[in-house]
């Protein structure tokens, strides 16, 4: 039913329709005739028709009573942030686990729902968790009621606590079991039928510093790939599984080194999730001699690693010596996004595989980048070579020469042999193909850390106990785990969204709480940008505009 203006000779009349079918036809019905419509117009009965229209619509109604200033607004509060991600809580059994642990724990608030305000937390503020208590009341968080900085604290504090002596079994040398390892284990069996076998695992670590002593036992001086050597770390692993999707999270000691924490890890792994056979995806910086001959003592484990071409003598000298084809895997494709192209061939030395993968254009950024770098040293050399010997991109081509230096044109040659090229180190049965292309997912465990450190910020940490340290850095690894799952259905619906276009986007969804005449409405405003294609991904319908 809508207005219509009819014209009828030299005027025009308001009439009041709506349509009707008529068999395949629709034919719009006069369902009353208001008059000539400048005489309403002009009479002013047109206006106090509207209002008085207008006053039947409660949305219109709140909306000109605030235009007037008769209506107190009380709050403003986000809105989709909670009302996505508990929907991803809650469809990938996290609210089950931790309720089926919690239910033999007599805690006096509730504990899951303090975890779902922390992890909440990292996704949209980050930062400390000192500053969650505040944030959480600009945001509408169903049954975070009351709960304030010390529930936080000790709901971290739970999910690093250490499981009974006699659950220990199949814990690292570096680090006991934890109620974390349980949620880790029961999320992993609710999809392990649908989504991953686990044959397959990506694996790499990074450093987090403490701002303070860093827990009884984790916070040790180590190498810092944060380059704050002079602050205590800890050491953080990730596993994915083969789809990408976050298995567990391991935590040590930041004095543990990446090749001592490989072994271990493999080994806890078959045993918390009942594999029989893995295959190890990893960087070059775990490889060790020790490491592959225990990975080729073990009966199902197997390897794909990266090796070292400048250091391993072996790699240098015989694998990257060899002639031989190399095979098409990828070929250049159009667009930005599309894969590079790549080529591999696979050397035996003494039974030992390897796999060399050549990349055409990463081979022609290189030699250009080099030839940039040469070019700038020529130039700097002029004015005095001292204050170069400290840059690492130009002291690997200097050589001394009477009491000075230049340029060392060999090493410039010998460093050419490098362009586009690294090298595999595998005991699969996987062709040369299926190895590099698994390696190269390894990258995207890379995007993982830098994820989990730029976007969910881990850092800073002030906690003092192992316990709530464990926690705080698991409640990151929850994060990631939902971030990974919207981003992945948005994918599937054929939306590629940037995580801030999201993160900006559920933001800005808000209510309104307006109060009239001692009623409370809740006013919502539109949807924007992204923030319907995440409604829509996790099955989620619109909010109403107006409710009370």
């Amino acid at each position: 039913m809508f207005p219509r203006v009819k014209r009828s000779g030299k005027y025009q009349y308001l009439q009041i329709v709506e349509n009707r079918r008529y068999g395949n036809q629709v034919r719009q019905q006069v369902i009353a005739s208001l008059g000539r419509f400048d005489q309403l117009r002009q009479s002013g009965q047109l206006d106090n028709l509207t209002r008085a229209l207008a006053r039947l619509c409660r949305e219109v109604e709140l909306v000109d009573a605030r235009r007037d200033g008769a209506i107190e607004s009380r709050a403003v509060r986000k809105l989709g942030p909670a009302l996505v991600f508990n929907r991803l809580w809650q469809s990938l059994g996290i609210d089950q686990e931790l309720a089926g642990l919690l239910s033999v724990r007599k805690f006096g608030f509730a504990v899951d729902r303090a975890v779902f305000l922390t992890v909440l937390h990292r996704l949209f503020a980050s930062g400390s968790d000192r500053q969650a208590e505040q944030w959480q009341k600009d945001y509408v968080i169903e049954g975070t009621e009351g709960l304030s900085l010390h529930h936080f604290y000790r709901a971290m504090a739970w999910l690093g606590e250490e499981l009974p002596q006699r659950d220990q079994e199949g814990a690292t040398p570096f680090s006991p079991r934890c109620t974390k390892e349980l949620i880790e284990e029961g999320l992993f069996a609710r999809r392990r039928g649908l989504f991953s076998s686990l044959d397959v695992v990506f694996f790499d670590t990074t450093s987090i510093y403490f701002e303070g002593d860093g827990g009884e036992s984790l916070g040790r001086y180590g190498h810092s790939k944060d380059h704050r050597p002079d602050l205590k770390q800890m050491v953080v692993g990730v596993v994915l599984d083969g789809d990408g999707r976050p298995v567990c999270c391991e935590l040590w000691p930041g004095n543990t080194t990446d090749v001592k924490s490989l072994i271990p890890v493999v080994k806890r792994l078959r045993s918390r999730f009942e594999i029989g056979s893995v295959c190890v995806v990893a960087d070059r910086g775990m490889v060790s001699k020790e490491t592959i001959t225990q990975f080729e003592e073990r009966k199902g484990l197997s390897y794909i690693l990266g090796a070292r071409m400048r250091k391993q003598k072996e790699v240098n000298a015989e694998v990257l010596s060899r002639g031989g084809r190399y095979q098409q895997v990828e070929v250049k494709g159009k667009g930005s996004k599309a894969p590079a192209p790549l080529k591999v061939k696979e050397v035996l030395v003494a039974e030992r595989r390897y796999i060399v993968c050549y990349n055409e254009e990463q081979a022609r950024k290189d030699a250009s980048d080099r030839e940039a770098i040469v070019a700038s040293l020529k130039d700097k050399l002029r004015g005095g070579a001292k204050q170069l010997v400290g840059n690492k991109g130009y002291r690997k081509y200097l050589k001394a020469k009477d009491r000075g230096f230049a340029i060392d044109e060999d090493k410039i040659k010998r460093e050419a042999r490098y362009d586009g090229k690294w090298v595999l180190r595998t005991n699969t049965d996987l062709s040369a193909k299926e190895v590099a292309l698994k390696y190269k997912q390894l990258w995207m465990v890379e995007s993982v850390f830098r994820t989990t450190k730029s976007v969910l910020e881990t850092r800073p940490i002030f906690h003092k106990c192992d316990e709530t340290i464990r926690g705080h850095v698991f409640c990151s690894f929850l994060a990631l785990i939902l971030m990974i799952e919207l981003q992945e259905r948005l994918r599937q619906r054929g939306s590629v969204c940037e995580w801030n276009d999201i993160r900006r986007d559920l933001e800005a969804l808000q209510e309104t709480e307006l109060v009239m005449n001692d009623q409370t409405y809740y006013l919502r405003t539109p949807l924007r940008g992204t923030c319907l294609d995440s409604l829509r991904a996790t099955g989620i319908p619109p909010p109403p505009t107006l409710r009370q």
